[in-house]
């Protein structure tokens, strides 16, 4: 599952946010733009450009009306869709309700665009050795 706290920018913005609870208003924004910076960093676009792209027709009912969706609601919906928009005590993140649309759109591949972030490497294992030493054990015995 993918998490919107480790989008670039999200958890420090979310920190301001706890600090300022005024910067996740939506009837604010306009008076933060680092909201638009880490938006644009994250997503590739800023909320109000988000709310200017139209959806498409199959767009699925739990991401319809965004905007209208208590921050529970979103988290359920996003869940749904392999996304994790909690903090660490599992509540929506602050920020959410900002970041719900231009979420939804890059990550459906609609507008915008996620930042690629690798899948963290598989330890490999030697597992020729431990075969190795066992079959060297197996003889001896």
């Amino acid at each position: 599952m993918r998490r919107l706290i480790d989008l670039p920018g999200v958890d420090a913005l979310e920190l301001k946010a706890l600090m300022k609870p005024r910067l996740a208003d939506p009837d604010r924004i306009d008076e933060h733009p680092e909201v638009d910076e880490v938006a644009r960093a994250a997503f590739g676009l800023t909320p109000a450009e988000a709310a200017d792209v139209p959806l498409p027709a199959d767009w699925p009912d739990p991401l319809r009306d965004l905007h209208r969706r208590s921050p529970a609601e979103l988290a359920e919906a996003f869940e749904a869709e392999g996304w994790d928009v909690t903090d660490k005590r599992r509540k929506p993140l602050r920020l959410l309700p900002l970041f719900a649309l231009p979420l939804a759109l890059a990550a459906r591949g609609v507008a915008g665009t996620l930042p690629f972030v690798a899948e963290p490497d598989h330890p490999t294992t030697d597992w020729g050795a431990s075969l190795k030493a066992e079959a060297g054990r197996f003889r001896k015995g």
